[in-house]
């Protein structure tokens, strides 16, 4: 018997979690640490999203080595200063999984980096399984997508992210797609990747993922 598609897909920084301020802090301090000049947060935030590395390289690419390292020390011990779930997000979630859906993240971040984030945010129980990048390609390559859902056993229905690589990875993965404009990239920015839904927030996208049969 054929598994009916069961799981979502989220993308974590900017979908999930407010975590955008402490991001651009870290990345700003690396520059400036080496005494680098120094974008501005919106110098930066259009790149959030990217591999870190393709982030400083924008920069300062004699340095992206180093950078990357001063920001991993740096944001490892500041990653929840500002970092917050969106509003309704853990309510969101809590409501999917008692529908019967499998809910994953699958993320840019490393994934050993990804799950230190969301347990010191206390969602590692609202999730079923975090996978992050590590050494394969980021989106818009879906690849992290389909780790995510090899790693459940499970066929994806939706993936929900804040920028047009989550959209278009979403779609080459064969999922529907879902942009929320509270993130990284606006509303202009995300409809040039056509999600199937694009919203201010997620509460519409219970309305299309009602209860699910029970066994």
């Amino acid at each position: 018997m054929t598994t009916p598609p069961n799981t979502i897909v989220f993308d974590l920084d900017g979908t999930l979690v407010d975590s955008l301020p402490d991001i651009i802090a870290s990345f700003q301090h690396g520059l400036a640490s080496m005494g680098l000049p120094v974008p501005t947060d919106a110098e930066v935030r259009p790149l959030i999203g990217h591999p870190l590395e393709e982030m400083y390289a924008h920069f300062a690419p004699e340095h992206v080595t180093a950078l990357c390292a001063v920001y991993r020390e740096h944001y490892a011990r500041n990653f929840v200063n500002r970092s917050r779930p969106y509003p309704g997000v853990v309510e969101l979630l809590r409501t999917l999984r008692e529908r019967g859906y499998k809910l994953a993240i699958a993320t840019t971040k490393r994934t050993d980096m990804a799950r230190r984030f969301i347990e010191a945010l206390g969602l590692t129980p609202a999730v079923d399984y975090v996978q992050g990048t590590d050494g394969f390609p980021h989106k818009p390559a879906p690849d992290v997508i389909h780790r995510a859902l090899a790693a459940l056993s499970a066929k994806g229905l939706w993936m929900v992210g804040d920028t047009t690589a989550d959209i278009l990875a979403g779609r080459a993965a064969g999922l529907r797609t879902y942009g929320v404009t509270w993130g990284n990239h606006d509303a202009r920015m995300l409809a040039t990747a056509t999600p199937d839904e694009l919203q201010p927030d997620l509460a519409r996208l219970l309305a299309h993922l009602p209860p699910r049969p029970r066994a």
